[in-house]
């Protein structure tokens, strides 16, 4: 099983310096992949909780990736209906192109509704959109020469019914988000029931990272909070599960956690360290 990290792009204390260290810390730490989120407009709704400075996935992606060498980049995720499919489509390849074919696309609808408004994109329509424009995205990689780049694997996002009918028609990989082990394990059921005879794509799901000195205890404690030997048995679970690869969060709820990094890396080193003894 692969492990990657989610590095915040955003918040009062990123800066390009930041990013920098972010992406040769985890390459350094011998992790697998690393993975920005995406917002365009950053209206009062996305600010209150990812702030300016935000940096955009794709342009960050490819500063990052002339200076790494080895890790895998990707998105956790590309809200599909910001931008045209066409674009989408030629970004990623040519981004897949230039980091020697390093990219994960992993891609969502969206949740922010005045950032939808200020794009002028209809908010109630965005899973539509996102249905859509996948399948222009995929029809551009297969069919145009302009666009192919090696192929780059598309996580999809998503909960709902209609979320996980997304991922079985045009997904490599399910890619939920910061659940509980049981949430975890309630969505591939319901995954595995939606696909009847169809294959089920990969399960790479993104948990949280935060490590306490107390264990974690209740039902609502979600994947990879809780003390380092708490973070380790849900790794293992996940990778029982079926998880191809997991993508650690250190990034829990206040913006301030930005200006201290160190904190993060600290835990992502005893996670790394830990693991590669164990597995």
């Amino acid at each position: 099983m692969k492990i990657g990290v989610n590095v915040p792009n955003f918040g009062p204390g990123t800066d390009p310096g930041v990013l920098r260290a972010w992406a040769r810390t985890v390459e350094g730490l011998g992790f697998d992949l690393l993975m920005v989120s995406d917002h365009v407009a950053i209206t009062p709704d996305v600010a209150g909780q990812y702030p300016a400075p935000f940096y955009e996935p794709f342009t960050t992606l490819s500063w990052l990736a002339g200076v790494t060498e080895r890790v895998r980049l990707g998105t956790t995720v590309l809200v599909v209906p910001y931008r045209h499919p066409l674009l989408v489509a030629r970004m990623a390849a040519n981004l897949n192109a230039l980091s020697g074919g390093r990219l994960v696309l992993g891609a969502g609808i969206g949740w922010a509704k005045q950032e939808f408004d200020a794009l002028g994109v209809p908010f109630e329509k965005r899973g539509k959109l996102t249905t859509e424009h996948l399948r222009t995205i995929r029809a551009a990689w297969a069919d145009q020469d302009d666009y192919r780049a090696g192929p780059i694997p598309l996580w999809l996002g998503g909960h709902s019914d209609a979320g996980l009918r997304r991922a079985l028609e045009l997904g490599d990989a399910w890619h939920p988000l910061r659940l509980t082990l049981d949430g975890f394990r309630e969505g591939l059921t319901r995954l595995e029931k939606l696909a009847g005879d169809r294959p089920v794509p990969s399960f790479a799901p993104r948990i949280l990272l935060r490590v306490t000195e107390a264990p974690v205890t209740g039902p609502a404690r979600r994947a990879g909070e809780g003390t380092l030997d708490q973070v380790l048995d849900d790794l293992a679970r996940l990778r029982a599960m079926g998880a191809e690869t997991v993508v650690l969060d250190p990034f829990d709820s206040d913006p301030a956690e930005t200006l201290h990094p160190e904190v993060a890396w600290r835990d992502l080193a005893a996670v790394a360290a830990s693991w590669k003894e164990i597995r």
